[in-house]
């Protein structure tokens, strides 16, 4: 865990193209807004990987989103509902119901349908916020972030110091397969 951190913090700061993290964002949202375990989630994390995102990213947001989605529940099953009770689909998932297959997907359930709906609409806005926000954060949050008494003071942690370690290491080893 403390080197998934670790790499997710060295890739913010580093040479990461912006678009691989952002990118690793919008997929860690998906992932959490789908219940785990679903067959769209396993399709669609098999998916992931013939992209290019970056992984800790992915991970650590899936994480986060999975933590808070207790307070998103209401939400997306609300969202599901409304998909699922359109009377213009009503056929159609009638015909999907029908299928040898499809039934075991679970599609007809209200928060895979919320949350498959809620992560394929998040996903390009929250790529375009993560991606416009980085270069942002690497020239004026930052430095700021790094020169401040609590940061400081913070490193001195054992479990921290540890992190930080990581880091400098992670960076170290990227910047020579780069040179």
């Amino acid at each position: 865990m403390i080197k998934g951190i670790a790499t997710f913090i060295a890739a913010l700061n580093g040479n990461l193209k912006r678009g691989q993290i952002a990118s690793g964002f919008a997929w860690g949202v998906l992932f959490g807004l789908i219940p785990a375990g679903n067959f769209f989630w396993v399709f669609f994390f098999i998916v992931s990987f013939c992209f290019r995102h970056h992984q800790g990213s992915k991970i650590l947001v899936m994480a986060l989103v999975k933590l808070l989605s207790l307070a998103l529940l209401p939400l997306t099953d609300a969202l599901g509902w409304q998909l699922l009770h359109l009377e213009s689909l009503v056929p159609f998932y009638t015909v999907l119901y029908n299928m040898p297959f499809v039934p075991f997907t679970r599609f007809n359930n209200t928060l895979v349908a919320g949350g498959i709906a809620a992560g394929i609409g998040l996903w390009l806005p929250m790529y375009f916020l993560v991606r416009g926000l980085i270069p942002r954060y690497r020239e004026i949050l930052a430095p700021k972030i790094r020169d401040s008494r609590v940061v400081k003071a913070f490193y001195k942690a054992p479990l921290i110091n540890s992190i930080a370690g990581a880091v400098h290491t992670i960076q170290e080893k990227a910047a020579l397969f780069s040179n």
